[in-house]
């Protein structure tokens, strides 16, 4: 990858929060943690049938400037990216540069049909 990334969308890192329903179960809800400008760039699709719907998932490379290993800004499997509606589940996270500039974020955005 050559080049400066184009850090133009403006996305909410979220993280998951599970708390006791009452009843020996769990109640996931997210916290957002910031705002992040990120690239976003599709990288493959394919459809698949899920509860009686058709289901299109796409993956995504979303670069975002580092952070600190440690720091709650730094993008981590689990956590999700939220644009508006849209939401980003991050499968995994490297480093994209030599200098540790940059994360590359690969998320997956479901979305039923």
């Amino acid at each position: 990858m050559s080049g400066l990334p184009n850090l133009t969308r403006a996305l909410e890192l979220e993280n998951p929060v599970e708390t006791s329903d009452g009843a020996g179960g769990v109640i996931r809800s997210w916290e957002v943690l910031g705002t992040l400008w990120a690239e976003v760039v599709a990288r493959t699709g394919r459809e698949r049938e899920g509860d009686g719907a058709q289901i299109s998932l796409t993956g995504y490379r979303i670069t975002v400037r580092a952070a600190p290993v440690g720091s709650t800004m730094r993008p981590r499997p689990e956590q999700r990216f939220r644009d508006g509606t849209r939401l980003f589940r991050i499968t995994a996270v490297a480093e994209r540069d030599p200098r540790g500039r940059y994360l590359t974020c690969f998320a997956e955005e479901e979305v039923v049909a």
